[in-house]
């Protein structure tokens, strides 16, 4: 059987791809939370929280801690620096080609605006 190990970009933005989870790190960028208080929030049952943390926990950007019966959530230490820069490389590649595809606009333009003068002439 092959296993696949998963990227540390997949699987957060696997993370990142479910409003939910972007909305607990949203709301834990404001102040550390239980899974209790995050479900309240989100209105859902403990059991769907614990699961969307456990993703979320799972790629890095949560961490939780036990105290007694409480599970405190908060940011993880990581953040989303390689996230970003990877994002920023495919923004700079499309800035690019939209640049060049401007120029050819430009042109158009201009030989357009030059055949309209001929054929008034």
């Amino acid at each position: 059987m092959v296993q696949y190990v998963r990227a540390p970009l997949d699987a957060s933005f696997a993370a990142l791809s479910d409003s939910t989870r972007r909305g607990v790190l949203e709301q834990l960028g404001r102040a550390d939370a239980s899974i209790t208080e995050l479900a309240e929030k989100f209105h859902m049952t403990l059991t769907g929280m614990k699961k969307h943390v456990g993703v979320l926990e799972q790629a890095g950007l949560v961490v939780t801690k036990k105290v007694g019966r409480v599970r405190t959530c908060k940011l993880g230490l990581g953040g989303l620096e390689e996230e970003a820069a990877w994002i920023e490389r495919y923004r700079q590649l499309w800035d690019a080609r939209f640049d060049a595809l401007d120029k050819v606009v430009e042109e158009l333009k201009r030989k357009e605006k030059v055949d309209g003068q001929k054929k008034k002439q």
